[in-house]
Formats: structure tokens, C-alpha cells, sequence
């Protein structure tokens, strides 16, 4: 029949079918052909696994958001795991949170570059490009510390990054507030010495200032390196983290405030962890 309504019968050469069930043929033989062409049906999970291990972290990363079958293969802890440990090499310091009990090798690739780049972090979230460190980050690692050329010549006499006559001058932050050296600094002396970690904002939740002091001495401003080491200075002096990649556990907050829920967000797997692999990995 010509012209015939959904669900009514039709003529063909082979007999009579019903309008919707040719419909439905047709959508299922577009289906196929476009399967067809899909690089994973043809060939496979284990050849695609191999290609993904061969592809950098930011194209694994738009595979993900292809389809929920794309999904299971390149986000597979089989493919984050190497990338990982490739992520790691070279690294001052390892961050403590991806470390997370059930965390995926996705969720921990993730989150070690939110860590490690935090300033760029705090760029995407508030528009401001400024580092931030919190008392774990203080307290986790051995600090050096040298003056800088517009100290007093006095002080730079009697360090050794200057003179040249010892290792660098360390300093160590104690989580009851304190700072302390080495025995036997010259520079130190011996003098009781405080630290506290200032961050003040503006409007809408911008950050206006965020510094380090010790004592009253001028406050420090904090940076962040592409070994994600971290470096505090004034005109006066510096601190630099002394890498200590080998620390078991890794080091630093287990969930920075900013974006804990984003983090838990991630290890759950919900849609916030491709959004947040989409930013991060491919900014």
C-alpha cells in the first residue's frame, strides 16, 4: 500500500512487512555500518589497549569522552598505570593524595597534575595564576635556605651558598608552628623562630595575597616549579624544597580545600572526573 500510516502494512516484492519493523531494520543496519567503521570494533579491546599505551596522557583523554566503550578501554587502570609512573620521573615530590585507598590509575593521573600545577588550578577556578601552599606542604619536606644579594653583606658572609664553605643551610617547619636548623648554624643562632601561612581575599572569592612570614620578617611569595618543587622568597632571602621523590605515602595535603569535592568526585567516577581530565590534562 501507498501512503500507509506507522504500523500499517506495506507491499513488497518479497511479501508484506509492517512499517516499523522496516524502520527499525534500517536504523540497525545504520548502527552496524557505523560500528563498522569504529577503529574499536575492528579492531578490538586488546590491539586498542596496546594503541592507547602508545598515545600521550591529553589524546588518551579525548578518547575517553567518545562513548561509554571507549570509556572502559581508555580509562582502564591498564593504560593509566605506565603513564603514572611516566608522569613521575624526574619529580621533586610525589603528592600524597592520587595515593587514595581505591583510587583508579585515571582518577590518580588526574589529580597528581591538579596537585602539582596547583597554581594553574587556582587559574582555571578563581582567575588568578598564584601558587598556594598549606602546612602539610611546609611541614613534609627539608627546606634550604640562602640569602639573597640585597641581604647585608654580613649575613651573606656567613652562608655557605655564598662562601662556598658548607652545604647549603637547611631549615625545617614542625606542624605546632615552629621553625628550626641544623645544630650549629651560624645564621640560626639558636633564636626561637615562628612561621605562619597568610592568605587574604577580595570579592568573590579571589585571593589578593597569599605569603609565608617568619617571625616578623617580611612575608615570602610562593611559586611553584615544573618539578613541583616549591621555591618561597622575599627580596631578602629563599627557601627552595629539597626533592624527596623516594618518601613513602608522597607528601602534601591528602584533600586540599579548594577542590576536595572535586577530588572525591573523580575517584568516584562520576561525570566531573571527564571534565576534570578534559581541563587538566589538556590545558
Amino acid at each position: 500500500m501507498v501512503g500507509a500510516r506507522d504500523g500499517e502494512e506495506i507491499e513488497e516484492s518479497g511479501g508484506r512487512r509492517r512499517r516499523g519493523e522496516e524502520e527499525r531494520d534500517t536504523a540497525a543496519e545504520a548502527e552496524a555500518g557505523a560500528g563498522a567503521g569504529d577503529p574499536m570494533a575492528v579492531l578490538g579491546p586488546d590491539i586498542m589497549w596496546k594503541v592507547m599505551g602508545l598515545l600521550d596522557a591529553g589524546s588518551v583523554a579525548r578518547c575517553i569522552v567518545v562513548s561509554q566503550w571507549w570509556y572502559e578501554i581508555a580509562a582502564a587502570d591498564r593504560v593509566w598505570a605506565p603513564k603514572c609512573e611516566e608522569l613521575r620521573k624526574g619529580k621533586a615530590h610525589i603528592p600524597r593524595s592520587p595515593q587514595v585507598r581505591g583510587a583508579s590509575r585515571l582518577a590518580a593521573y588526574s589529580i597528581s597534575i591538579m596537585d602539582g600545577k596547583r597554581c594553574l588550578m587556582f587559574a582555571f577556578w578563581i582567575q588568578q595564576a598564584q601558587a598556594r601552599i598549606v602546612k602539610e606542604d611546609l611541614c613534609d619536606h627539608v627546606w634550604e635556605f640562602h640569602f639573597r644579594e640585597a641581604a647585608p653583606e654580613y649575613w651573606r658572609n656567613l652562608d655557605p651558598f655564598w662562601n662556598g664553605t658548607a652545604p647549603p643551610m637547611r631549615r625545617y617547619f614542625n606542624l605546632d608552628g615552629s621553625q628550626t636548623a641544623d645544630p650549629h648554624d651560624e645564621v640560626w643562632g639558636g633564636h626561637e623562630c615562628t612561621y605562619c601561612i597568610v592568605t587574604s581575599y577580595v570579592g568573590d572569592g579571589q585571593i589578593r595575597n597569599h605569603y609565608v612570614r617568619i617571625n616578623r620578617w617580611p612575608g615570602m611569595r610562593v611559586s611553584r616549579k615544573e618539578d613541583w618543587s616549591w621555591e618561597m622568597s622575599n627580596n631578602l632571602y629563599c627557601y627552595n624544597s629539597v626533592p624527596d621523590a623516594e618518601k613513602d605515602g608522597g607528601t602534601g595535603p591528602l584533600f586540599f580545600p579548594v577542590w576536595g569535592q572535586l577530588h572525591t568526585a573523580i575517584i568516584t567516577r562520576g561525570k566531573m572526573q571527564l571534565r576534570s581530565i578534559y581541563y587538566y590534562l589538556l590545558l
